[in-house]
């Protein structure tokens, strides 16, 4: 697994709070409108069955990863579980150790310059900017100056209106919680209609902003 898998991909959809019984609606909404890389959150009840369902259902067709994982041993059970990504909120080495060592896409949250190229350092592939949403994207530009061979995604407070600015600004993918996709609103015909709708919408942004 590399960085250009989620370069290409080019929207993380953070999901949490989703069941065994919406993430395939949910999952399929979101790939009619071309967002194909999925973040289940550890918080979520039954997170791991969640993923291990979607990774059986879809296969190939998405990308699917777990998220808030601070140690280890819940980065080897999700890997496990069908997890091709590891996203973290912190820097903990030995969840960057285990998931390298089973040659999954590694993504530990990081906040500070000393922070990010610590991480990157001792082996992440990206670097999740986090919570990014409370400086914005002038952080990006001001980051890859010093650091510019470091491969950055911000997570936290990305919506619409921002999402553009943070991919001109060096970002090479962004992570989307519930302006894309809120699992705890019923998953009716009309709502995962607005769902890849939404989806739709970003990718275009995104599209628009590379050029």
């Amino acid at each position: 697994m590399s960085m250009e898998e989620i370069k290409t991909r080019s929207v993380v959809a953070v999901i949490r709070g989703a069941t065994l019984e919406s993430i395939i609606p949910i999952a399929n909404a979101l790939k009619e409108g071309g967002v194909t890389a999925l973040e289940i959150t550890m918080e979520t009840p039954k997170a791991l069955a969640i993923i291990e369902k979607t990774a059986d259902v879809f296969g190939d067709e998405l990308f699917v990863g777990v998220g808030t994982v601070l140690d280890p041993e819940t980065a080897r059970a999700a890997i496990m579980a069908g997890a091709k990504f590891i996203f973290s909120p912190t820097v903990n080495l030995e969840t960057i150790q285990m998931t390298k060592r089973y040659g999954v896409l590694c993504v530990p949250g990081a906040f500070t310059p000393t922070e990010i190229l610590n991480a990157y350092e001792h082996g992440a592939d990206v670097i999740k900017v986090f919570p990014a949403g409370s400086v914005g994207p002038g952080y990006f530009k001001n980051i890859s100056g010093p650091l510019p061979h470091i491969p950055l995604m911000p997570t936290g407070g990305i919506n619409f209106q921002n999402a553009k600015e943070y991919i001109q600004a060096g970002a090479v993918a962004i992570g989307v919680g519930k302006s894309l996709v809120n699992p705890t609103r019923s998953i009716t015909e009309d709502y995962l209609f607005e769902v890849t709708k939404n989806a739709k919408k970003l990718m275009e942004e995104i599209q628009s902003a590379r050029g």
